[in-house]
């Protein structure tokens, strides 16, 4: 058995048929927080402050005449499950341009800068990780495509690996293009 997991780690990613193209289908925590957008941050803000803004409302549409000490606890509850679902909120939104569920051209474009850097410093393009190939299938078996499911059970890549669903041909390609046009300037 052992001979078997050592020979055959990876499990391709299933590709799914969406209107934009897929950059990542399992990407990296803090991947996903560089490449989120300003229109993220306001939609999480806004998920975030709703849950006690509400609370504000229904205690003076009807209050619960519970005295001064007896709202606080309630307001700090909802504040905590207001952060929480504004973050998640924030985070689904950018990890769906990853999925290419939404319109996705800036990470695109941001995908292939920062790749096509690495390629050029000769770095990993997914990072390092310390886990052997076999135990970073399992992560990437976990968490891929986590992020549907992030209403039921947040779920989160904090693994590196290279099972990511994408051929990283296109980095190389672009990179060597890239280099060729440095070199052809420089002449």
């Amino acid at each position: 058995m052992g001979d078997v997991q050592r020979q055959r780690p990876y499990v391709p990613a299933r590709t799914l048929d969406t209107e934009f193209p897929l950059i990542d289908s399992d990407p990296h925590f803090r991947r996903v927080l560089r490449y989120a957008r300003r229109e993220d941050y306001a939609v999480g803000a806004a998920t975030a402050a709703a849950g006690p803004s509400l609370m504000l409302l229904w205690e003076r549409i009807a209050p619960s005449y519970v005295g001064k000490g007896g709202f606080a606890p309630i307001m700090r509850l909802a504040g905590v499950i207001g952060i929480t679902a504004g973050f998640l909120q924030f985070y689904s939104r950018s990890i769906f341009r990853f999925y290419g569920f939404s319109e996705n051209q800036r990470e695109r474009e941001m995908d292939m800068r920062e790749m096509v850097d690495k390629v050029k410093r000769n770095e990993p393009l997914y990072g390092k990780s310390t886990l052997s190939p076999y135990m970073q299938g399992v992560a990437s078996r976990n968490s891929r495509y986590a992020g549907v499911w992030l209403h039921i059970i947040p779920w989160f890549n904090f693994v590196n690996h290279e099972q990511h669903g994408v051929d990283t041909a296109k980095y190389y390609q672009q990179a060597e293009r890239e280099l060729e046009a440095e070199r052809t300037k420089s002449l």
